[in-house]
């Protein structure tokens, strides 16, 4: 049992009209460094790693877990999209509910790679967890990151303080048949 539940890991790739969400593989290495190193990338979450770091500590094959997809592009990772459940401690709303996250490479910024990604795993989650509503985190300050949260059905559930900016807790319900 993984922290997703009963869910069967690696599920098949899940393809989209442009891209495929899949395990990570070694071939994604490159790509998470510069994901985690990248200052665009983390403007919003406290700041990049240090890429020596990065490249000290980083597994072979990068954050291979249940609901950690690679978004790939032609062949070529240009994002993540995370699917885990909250921690218990971290805001009452989210206690226990799966928590969508999303990093994608500057590169892919503008071209709706993040919501076609999103919406394939909260799809993909709606099959194999029905019935299981999901929450969203990100800083008010996140135009961008906002927006994609109202376009995928968040509604703000609270507003906190945290990691001196504040943060905006979006709540989506479980899917319904007609949904």
């Amino acid at each position: 049992m993984t922290d997703l539940g009963p869910v069967a890991w690696p599920p098949a790739p899940i393809r989209t009209d442009r891209l495929v969400l899949r395990e990570p593989e070694a071939r994604d290495r490159a790509a998470f460094i510069e994901l985690l190193a990248s200052p665009e990338v983390h403007t919003y979450l406290g700041g990049p790693r240090p890429r020596g770091e990065l490249e000290r500590e980083l597994p072979a094959v990068p954050e291979r877990w249940p609901g950690s997809f690679v978004v790939d592009l032609g062949g070529v990772m240009i994002g993540q999209i995370l699917l885990r459940r909250a921690p218990a401690h971290r805001r009452p709303a989210a206690d226990g509910h799966v928590d969508l996250g999303y990093l994608f490479l500057p590169r892919a910024w503008g071209h709706g790679y993040a919501a076609e990604s999103c919406v394939a795993a909260l799809d993909w989650f709606d099959c194999v967890l029905p019935g299981e509503p999901v929450v969203l985190t990100t800083q008010t300050a996140n135009a961008g990151s906002m927006r994609l949260a109202a376009k995928l059905g968040f509604t703000e559930a609270e507003r906190f303080q945290a990691w001196n900016a504040e943060q905006w807790l979006g709540l989506r319900p479980p899917a319904t048949p007609s949904r």
